[in-house]
């Protein structure tokens, strides 16, 4: 009989059906060394990322300790420690529209203000602090802590990849795009990338 093959048990199976379970078994094999690689690529990362972690909070730990020696240090002198100048702001806006000259509408729009609420980060330099003069009774600013930073943007953090915005809800999102983000691994390194008090 045509297209009909013998098994060992003498029972005749159609040739459609023998096809069907060597490209299952096929599909299975490469599916299952799709998971192990996945798996250990998995692992992988995970040590990269606790390794990573642990770095962070011994240089954050390092930084406050370094603190309080030269406030400590200071206070021996009969002085004070004056805290370096913040390197971020973060502005939102407050108010709308309403009688607003046009210069100061085109440096909310430079700035990403263009909504109510809205919020960013910024670097702190000379012409950061020129526009944010121009633009005062429109905003509020102030200088995050890293707590503040790390609740922002575990709560309303959002990336725009291709063209979209994309909620980083986990470290999956950053690593799909890393070259285009300087490299960064996962939401610690985000925080990190960040400019430091």
């Amino acid at each position: 009989m045509f297209g009909v093959e013998m098994e060992k048990g003498g029972v005749i199976v159609p040739e459609s059906v023998l096809k069907k379970q060597k490209r299952s078994e096929e599909w299975a094999l490469v599916k299952k060394q799709e998971i192990e690689s996945a798996k250990k690529k998995k692992t992988e990362q995970r040590k990269l990322i606790y390794n990573k972690a642990k770095q962070y909070s011994k240089e954050y730990e390092q930084q406050e300790t370094e603190l309080i020696q030269l406030k400590r240090e200071a206070r021996l002198k009969g002085g004070f420690y004056v805290n370096p100048e913040p390197k971020l702001l973060f502005l939102i806006r407050i108010r709308g529209i309403n009688a607003m000259h046009p210069q100061t509408k085109k440096i909310l729009q430079l700035l990403r203000l263009r909504q109510i609420f809205n919020g960013v980060f910024l670097k702190v330099n000379k012409a950061t602090l020129n526009m944010l003069h121009r633009v005062e009774p429109y905003v509020t600013y102030g200088y995050p802590n890293l707590k503040s930073v790390k609740e922002l943007i575990y709560k309303r953090g959002y990336g725009k990849v291709n063209k979209q915005r994309i909620a980083l809800t986990d470290n999956s999102i950053i690593e799909q795009f890393e070259d285009s983000c300087h490299s960064f691994i996962g939401l610690k390194k985000v925080k990190k990338a960040r400019p430091q008090r």
